[in-house]
């Protein structure tokens, strides 16, 4: 096997290949942490709804109030806490240092598969029912559950989708290309409120035909984990943005759109990472 020499002495024959099959070995995990990215979407559809899968926010062992409610505040917290130090920019850093940065979202992603999923295993139900809805009322609930799903994800085709799950930058690795974030844009849900995903993660939460004392418990929780993390999110977006996003701010709500008018977008747009979910 030849070497090819440098100025600095010869090559290592295998250094390049290595190279690139560590692009490739990083594009693939990204890869398949997306396709359980989009599994667990699909589960959590049927899990928040109690239908078509194997157990159901409202299924599953029945224990002690005490017990139920206990174990199910654990899970979210433990959502919450991983969905948000791992999205902030101080965890990042540290973080990077361990895993290769064009993996980095992706590492993101997978743990919240994995949360999530625990959260999906272990979850109490808890009796009681706030109200149950019939006919027509539920229909209405059922179709604000099926826009809700709508909503949070074309709201992410609004951004980047690609970079909001870690495909775009594994996939700019593997072609040698420097990565940048996605440009801070206005355009579509994002002129009306800051936050689409938000909102539609709330409402496919309070969107329940029949709403159990659970389901209340967990649409109550992540109610405030989700105002909690704008907080969050809105800070370090103001840190990066500066000026253009507090203006931003003051144009558009955070969660409930205004009556309509006219925004003007910004004169020019910034490069930032954009999104509710990006870094929340």
């Amino acid at each position: 096997m030849s070497q090819t020499m440098t100025s600095a002495g010869p090559l290592v024959p295998e250094q390049r290949p290595r190279a690139r099959v560590s692009a490739l070995v990083i594009l693939g995990y990204s890869t398949a942490v997306y396709l359980s990215f989009l599994a667990v979407l699909g589960y959590a559809v049927g899990f928040f709804g109690g239908f078509g899968v194997p157990k159901g926010i409202d299924d599953g062992p029945h224990t002690s109030l005490p017990l139920a409610v206990g174990i199910d505040v654990l899970l979210l917290l433990l959502f919450a806490v991983q969905h948000t130090v791992m999205a902030r920019p101080w965890f990042k850093r540290q973080w990077t240092r361990i895993v290769p940065a064009p993996a980095e979202r992706a590492t993101f992603v997978l743990a919240a598969n994995l949360a999530l999923v625990l959260l999906f295993w272990l979850w109490r139900p808890i009796e009681g029912t706030v109200w149950d809805l019939l006919g027509p009322a539920a229909g209405v609930m059922w179709a604000a559950y099926a826009g809700g799903w709508g909503l949070a994800i074309w709201s992410t085709f609004l951004i980047s989708h690609a970079d909001l799950f870690g495909l775009r930058q594994a996939w700019r690795h593997a072609r040698h290309v420097r990565y940048s974030p996605p440009a801070f844009t206005e355009r579509g849900l994002y002129r009306r409120v800051r936050h689409p995903l938000m909102v539609g993660f709330l409402v496919i939460f309070w969107s329940a035909p029949t709403m159990t004392a659970g389901h209340l418990l967990f649409a109550a929780a992540a109610t405030g984990y989700i105002l909690v993390g704008i907080a969050f999110e809105e800070h370090d977006l103001s840190r990066s943005l500066g000026a253009s996003y507090t203006a931003y701010r003051a144009r558009v709500p955070a969660l409930i759109p205004r009556p309509s008018r006219r925004h003007p977008s910004p004169a020019s747009p910034q490069t930032a990472e954009v999104g509710t979910g990006r870094t929340s």
